[in-house]
């Protein structure tokens, strides 16, 4: 409870330069929760796990079951890609890599949404912060200036609180945008290293295994 009578004691202080930092703080939090959760919850798969069942039911040339065992997972861009070029295995090897293709250019782009504004959040932080603590200064040179000595004091105390509060929100919102855009970006770059890596080694165990799967559809 302190804390948060602390924090806002520092907010008012810090005077109308801590609206546009709070906006920030706001943003930053709702994309984090969002990333974290799809990122690290509704995206997440155990890659190898999912390619060791994939790989018994092709390896036995059974492709219903492969198409079954991979619709039964949990949907997530690695899954959906993977699905995708193996409905069309009976068309052909370029068909599979194209229908592959097609569906990462649809699921790329839902595991890079929005991570991105986490840097132009902490930077636009960090200079609302800056532009506060400019205010600031200004209504101590105006104190200095202009008040007359028995206000002078006031006038300083308050133009300080002002700078200090706003330099010390505006970075701290911009380290947490920052560090977390490098946390979400690196976990974005993995996911779709897998993805890629998933695609063609999926396309090589079709590959490879054609004849059995051919075999199989045609004693069924």
């Amino acid at each position: 409870m302190e804390f948060f009578k602390a924090v806002a004691y520092h907010f008012n202080a810090g005077g109308w330069g801590m609206y546009p930092i709070l906006l920030c703080f706001i943003f930053t939090i709702a994309i984090l929760v969002d990333r974290l959760r799809a990122l690290f919850g509704t995206y997440n798969i155990d890659k190898e796990a999912f390619l060791a069942g994939l790989k018994k039911h092709v390896f036995a040339g059974d492709l219903e079951q492969a198409i079954s065992y991979t619709a039964s997972q949990k949907p997530t861009p690695l899954t959906t890609i993977v699905k995708a070029g193996l409905m069309q295995v009976d068309k052909g090897d370029a068909e599979v890599q194209a229908a592959m293709d097609e569906a990462s250019l649809r699921e790329m782009p839902r595991i890079e949404a929005r991570t991105g504004y986490l840097s132009m959040l902490g930077n636009v932080a960090t200079l609302c912060g800056l532009l506060g603590t400019v205010s600031g200064l200004i209504i101590c040179f105006a104190a200095v200036g202009h008040l007359a000595a028995d206000k002078r004091s006031a006038a300083l105390s308050e133009g300080i609180a002002e700078a200090m509060n706003c330099t010390a929100f505006g970075l701290g919102t911009g380290i947490i945008a920052l560090v977390f855009f490098s946390v979400l970006q690196g976990k974005t770059q993995h996911m779709m290293d897998d993805i890629n890596e998933t695609s063609v080694g999926v396309l090589n165990l079709i590959v490879a295994n054609r004849d059995k799967i051919t075999t199989k559809a045609k004693a069924a």
